[in-house]
This record gives C-alpha cells, structure tokens and sequence, in this order.
C-alpha cells in the first residue's frame, strides 16, 4: 500500500494541505515567501505534488522544485526555512492523528527534496 493510501488518499492530502498552510501563513519564519502568492492555486498545486510524491496519481504539471523554487532561494530561502516547513507539515499530521511511523516516512520524502527546493 503506498504512503498516499495509507494517509487516507485524496481526501487526506486536502484536508492536510489546507490545515499546513494555514500553519505556514501564520508561522513568521516563513509566511514572508507567501506574500502576494494565490493561496487557492498554490494549495491545488501541493496537493497535487503530495499525491504524486507519496505514491499516488501523479497528475502534478508544475515546475520541477529546483526552477520552482529559485525566486525564493533569491529571497534568502534556506535549510532554517525548509526545516520550519517540514515541522508545519508534521504538525499538522499530528493535527490530523496520523502516526508517528506515517510522519516520518513523510518528513523523509520532504527531505529527498531539500536539495532541490534550495537550489544546493
């Protein structure tokens, strides 16, 4: 079974993707890379990447990490930041009653991204 179905499928990575950017929004380590972003379709395009990226139909048609994320990079985007984002993303997991062991199979296929999202 993949990470995708054992979250819960579609209906999980919607509710998970609009409770961690309500996190993301309101946490002041990070919100600044959100200003001036259309909320709406930056949720439509993380649950897109998360379906795909933990092993469900990848219908994901936006920039690869690295090119999509150049312009914050150029904003001082840094491990501090990408660590702030995994711990919303494991909080609102938590949030949600997902499992330990299902959080970090999850922080570790954010992590296979680090390199990428930064530009390193």
């Amino acid at each position: 079974m993949s990470l995708y179905e054992q979250l819960g499928g579609d209906a999980a990575v919607n509710a998970a993707v609009d409770i961690f950017y309500r996190k993301v929004l309101q946490d002041a380590r990070i919100n600044r890379f959100f200003t001036g972003v259309d909320m709406a379709k930056q949720a439509a395009k993380q649950k897109a990447f998360l379906t795909m990226a933990f092993g469900g139909p990848n219908n994901y048609t936006g920039q690869d990490m690295r090119r999509g994320h150049a312009h914050l990079v150029a904003q001082g985007l840094n491990d501090s930041h990408f660590d702030a984002v995994v711990e919303n993303l494991a909080a609102t997991l938590k949030e949600l009653g997902v499992s330990d062991a299902l959080i970090a199979q999850v922080a570790a296929v954010a992590e296979t991204t680090r390199n990428d999202v930064l530009g390193k």
